[in-house]
């Protein structure tokens, strides 16, 4: 089956930049010039970059144009996504390396964040994710047992903590909290970090209707990563 116009479009735009012939900050083809190419509407064109800009691979300004964004990777605080979601859309490839998978007694924090008695069972994991080989997230997750009982028996590398908490336990509530930290050794190590740099630590708890499912620490290098988001208000 022929692939959507507004799909050709954002593979050509991905083209573009991948080959470098549109670099970092420059200015992109303008819808007009896009639906003239691919003999398409405006509104075709438009959803196009539009799309490509909520996935942080362009960023447009009222009244200049449409421009390639930073290369940092992007992602979207206002809601939960899929890691691996966001790096396909950026014209990436995602890979995950677990790097822990156990269970292990709550301690008091642990436990408060989860809801659960202390020196209950929970389980952990921690995760390296990758885009194009680089790392830029660890991701440690405890996760309440009484949610998700066949957590540990999950294959990460195909599916990621987040796709298969949806499937069990559907989230209804999230928490966040973000912060600038700097990184322990484990943490570098994991993240390739060789020079002492700043990283962006995001703090999650999520809800299912019947309790918190998970406790999460998103730990990535400021230099790779950024968070971002839009909002509309009505009048």
């Amino acid at each position: 089956m022929a692939q959507p116009k507004f799909a050709q479009i954002k593979q050509y735009i991905i083209g573009k930049i991948k080959s470098g012939e549109w670099a970092e900050n420059s200015r992109v083809a303008s819808e007009n010039e896009l639906a003239e190419q691919f003999s398409v509407s405006r509104m075709t064109a438009r959803r196009a970059l539009s799309e490509l800009t909520d996935a942080g691979i362009l960023s447009r300004t009222q009244g200049l144009g449409t421009f390639v964004a930073s290369f940092k990777s992007q992602s979207n605080l206002l809601e939960i996504r899929n890691i691996a979601d966001e790096i396909k859309e950026r014209g990436s490839e995602h890979k995950c390396i677990p790097e822990i998978l156990e269970s292990m007694p709550a301690i008091a924090p642990i436990a408060i964040a989860l809801g659960v008695e202390q020196d209950s069972l929970v389980y952990r994991s921690v995760l390296v994710h990758l885009e194009n080989g680089a790392p830029i997230q660890v991701e440690e997750r405890f996760v309440n047992p009484a949610f998700a009982p066949g957590y540990l028996q999950q294959n990460f590398e195909q599916v990621t903590p987040h796709e298969y908490l949806c499937e069990v336990a559907p989230l209804t509530e999230a928490r966040h909290t973000v912060e600038a930290i700097m990184p322990s050794p484990q943490i570098s190590q994991w993240l390739s970090l060789f020079n002492e740099e700043p990283c962006l630590q995001v703090i999650r708890r999520t809800w299912s209707s019947n309790g918190v499912v998970s406790f999460t620490r998103l730990i990535s290098p400021g230099s790779k990563y950024r968070l971002g988001g839009h909002l509309t208000f009505k009048r």
